[in-house]
């Protein structure tokens, strides 16, 4: 007999065969609802509807009617098998759509098809995206295993697509089973080989524009009671990381991956499962225009020996590496026919090194985009132990359970001055009002007058503990999620938080709607990349000044809290399309971003006072209808953060009233995917349409008065000589008639750089008047030589003009 268990919704479909007495079994299913059908000859159709959410296995006593015209239907059936009564707004994927959504990174594959296939997710750079408006507060559970850690293709390598059976994106209050960061929580469940006793795999090749091409295969392969899944790719690519700007200059790429998950059932009551993991990738920095050509845009002469560093050093050349690997075996004991024991370890560690160019005063950039070369050697090793219990009985589903896990931080910086006009413009050495600090200890790092590369070296450990519990209640058409979780942060600082979780939710059956409000609070800690940077860099003279330090001594990074409320609801018309939808509040004290390191690529964590961000997401399903399903997901997140900054290096941007958007700020976004196929197994059609509508990237020159950058005397002029022509021109900016281009910047009768106010725009950004708020729609405005972090990464904090018509 054939038995089979589908979600219309998120796609999953498995199929299993009945042994001669009768009996089947099903592994590896995610946590959903489920229609479980059974088919055999000279028997009616059996239908159920079930419910996955533990670990706990479900049994069924089944049995069947003879006569093969008839269907017994226990319950559900139509629009009812489009809902789910939980609380927890999530979004479902299953391995069958991300394998025809048109995914734009195939180095970051994992990060492009939850910003493509969730709603509440910006696009950013590099395999970035910014969950709910917030910067990287995202995690992943794979398989159980916590990672919190950032898992863009600048500081880690992502397990590869091909392994994944199936995605579960949390964007509601999440449970008390996940901490540390959670605005965004992708919970994995990866394929595995076992009750596979036919071996299946493919062999998948491509080759694309820029020189792309990929090669990928898996195999699964086992038995009823053990099982093998391996997954290994390879992929080389001209454009491996995101350009600052639109011509695509010096970004290739490689990446080799291997993924191994084994299964084996000793007996009735204990399994074991392992997952392996090893990537390593190597990539260029992307260069801008001004990179590429560095030593052509002026003709400065350093007074090192006279050595003219601009006349033969070559384009900037940084590249980077990173190495990862992951360990991360568990047991499984079936204590009884309700409970379930669960025991885990892991091990993860990535080593990242940023290259410079082998001429240091290659990196050299024009307008502030660099002026520092900076090397870095960090590695970041994650271990710990998860062990939980689940127990389902009745009306309950309760989960109990601890994590504790270590995280090793190494960091190895070196960092040298190479532009000649730094310490004199900066910080006035040696001639005006000299700051006696920086004048002091820089000049021996400066490498335009002789100097050596600065080197900082720094370790700590993060030790983290969560206790936690939940239940899920349910009654009838209410279902309660009820939980507490309690975190015991100890890094360079220490925190312990409190944090109860509740839920509601109710399923009004006659019109097929489900109601959900939900309340979390939540503990945010701090970004561990270059964490021992930020909190012990103003500690050291040479770094003090690089990183903007505000005060003689280090102000360390303290874990943050958040209160956050959801509404939402569900509704399902008919049986073949489903609408779910949430609004969101999210109240944090101390907000985390990044700052970075003098005029370098090296990016490192800082907090805000405080930040306010509500918004809302929704996603439209239609599935399958004749061969048509389609998915349309959208949001809207206003990101308002509050100033002054509290934590780490760097220091504070002015900001209107203390309150500025940040970059994370974005006004809609949404994903259309449309798919036809016709047969089962065979050709498919398939549409997919993404719109963004913007990230502020950061600062253009004013329009609407003088700005504090115009002619003296001459109010209504813009001076946009403070950015280079590349940049005007990648900003879209004219005066009147003529257009900025790579090598030349806009003019007028006034000059050259000089233009009327009145006569002043863009082609596509827009620029407001005087005392207007600007908000940037284009990620390329303002392109930046990167080696870790995105250009919308590592500018302006503050986005408004004053009443001089000052951007801050």
């Amino acid at each position: 007999m054939s038995v089979e268990i589908r979600n219309p919704v998120s796609g999953f479909d498995r199929t299993a065969a009945t042994d001669a007495a009768g009996r089947f079994s099903i592994p590896n299913v995610p946590f959903n609802p489920y229609h479980l059908s059974v088919n055999g000859q000279g028997f009616a159709t059996y239908s159920y509807d079930i419910d996955v959410r533990s670990v706990v296995p479900v049994n069924l006593n089944i049995s069947l009617k003879v006569g093969a015209s008839e269907t017994v239907t226990v319950e559900g059936g139509g629009a009812e098998d489009l809902l789910e009564n939980d609380s927890t707004f999530h979004t479902d994927v299953d391995k069958s759509l991300f394998d025809k959504l048109p995914l734009e990174s195939s180095s970051s594959s994992l990060s492009s098809l939850v910003t493509l296939a969730t709603p509440g997710i910006s696009a950013d750079s590099n395999g970035l995206f910014h969950g709910l408006g917030d910067h990287a507060e995202n995690s992943f559970s794979v398989d159980g295993q916590p990672i919190t850690d950032q898992q863009s293709k600048q500081f880690s390598n992502q397990i590869p697509l091909d392994s994944v059976q199936s995605l579960e994106v949390i964007t509601g209050a999440p449970p008390a089973e996940y901490g540390d960061k959670t605005s965004i929580v992708i919970n994995v469940t990866t394929r595995s080989g076992q009750g596979m006793t036919t071996p299946k795999g493919s062999l998948t090749t491509s080759y694309g524009s820029f020189g792309s091409s990929n090669v990928a295969f898996n195999l699964g392969f086992g038995g009823a009671k053990w099982g093998n899944f391996i997954s290994v790719s390879g992929l080389n690519d001209g454009r491996f990381l995101d350009p600052p700007e639109f011509q695509v200059t010096h970004d290739k790429g490689n990446q080799e991956n291997l993924f191994d998950r084994v299964d084996y059932q000793f007996s009735t009551k204990d399994s074991i499962h392992l997952n392996l993991g090893l990537t390593r990738s190597w990539f260029q920095t992307p260069n801008s225009f001004d990179a590429q050509n560095a030593t052509a845009w002026n003709g400065l002469v350093v007074s090192n020996g006279g050595l003219d560093p601009y006349g033969n050093v070559g384009p900037t050349d940084q590249r980077s590496q990173i190495k990862s690997f992951n360990i991360a075996p568990s047991w499984t004991r079936l204590l009884s026919n309700t409970t379930v024991f669960t025991l885990g370890a892991f091990v993860r560690r990535d080593q990242y090194n940023c290259y410079p160019s082998a001429n240091a005063f290659a990196d050299l950039a024009p307008a502030g985009l660099q002026a520092e070369t900076v090397g870095q050697n960090r590695t970041l090793t994650n271990a710990g132990l998860r062990s939980d219990v689940s127990y389902v009985k009745g009306i309950h589903n309760l989960k109990v359970g601890a994590t504790y896990e270590q995280t090793f931080l190494n960091e190895n910086d070196k960092v040298g001055i190479v532009d000649p006009t730094l310490l004199p413009n900066t910080f006035g050495c040696p001639n005006g009002q000299p700051a006696p600090d920086p004048c002091a200890v820089l000049p021996p790092f400066d490498l335009t007058q002789g100097g050596t590369l600065f080197t900082f070296n720094g370790h700590t450990d993060v030790k983290e503990l969560a206790l936690y519990a939940q239940d899920t209640i349910t009654k009838g058409d209410w279902a309660f999620n009820l939980g507490l979780r309690g975190d015991f942060y100890n890094g360079l600082v220490t925190h312990r938080e409190a944090e109860p979780r509740l839920g509601i939710s109710y399923n009004i059956k006659p019109s097929h709607t489900v109601l959900r409000v939900s309340y979390a609070r939540v503990l945010e800690t701090p970004f561990n990349e270059n964490l021992v940077l930020t909190n012990l860099g103003c500690d050291s003279p040479v770094l003090n000044p690089l990183l903007g330090c505000s005060a003689p001594n280090a102000t360390p990074l303290a874990p943050g809290w958040r209160n956050e409320f959801h509404a939402g609801l569900q509704q399902a018309f008919g049986k073949y399309l489903v609408f779910s939808g949430e609004y969101i509040w999210k109240y944090t004290h101390n907000g985390y971003d990044f700052s970075i390191l003098g005029n370098t690529p090296i990016t490192f964590p800082v907090a805000w006072q405080r930040s306010k961000i509500p918004g809302f997401a929704g996603r439209v399903s239609v599935p399958n209808f004749h061969g048509f399903s389609a998915l349309m997901v959208f949001s809207s997140v206003a990101a308002r953060y509050f100033a002054p900054q509290i934590g780490g290096a760097g220091a504070t941007p002015s900001a209107p009233g203390g309150v500025f958007r940040i970059d994370h700020d974005e006004k809609f976004n949404q994903t259309t995917h449309l798919q036809y196929q016709p047969w089962k197994v065979g050709p498919w059609f398939g549409f997919n349409w993404r719109y963004d509508s913007g990230l502020v990237a950061g600062l253009v020159p004013c329009a609407g008065g003088n700005c504090s950058n115009g002619p003296a005397g001459s109010a209504s002029v813009v001076d946009t000589s403070i950015i280079s022509p590349d940049q005007q021109f990648q900003a879209g900016l004219f005066c009147g008639p003529v257009h900025a281009t790579q090598t030349t910047p806009i003019s007028s009768g006034l000059g050259t750089n000089l233009c009327p106010a009145s006569q002043y725009g863009s082609t596509l950004i827009t620029i407001p008047a005087s005392g207007r708020r600007m908000t940037i729609t284009t990620r390329r405005a303002l392109p930046r030589v990167t080696c870790s972090t995105s250009p919308s990464e590592t500018t302006t904090y503050s986005m408004a003009t004053n009443a001089s018509g000052v951007l801050n």
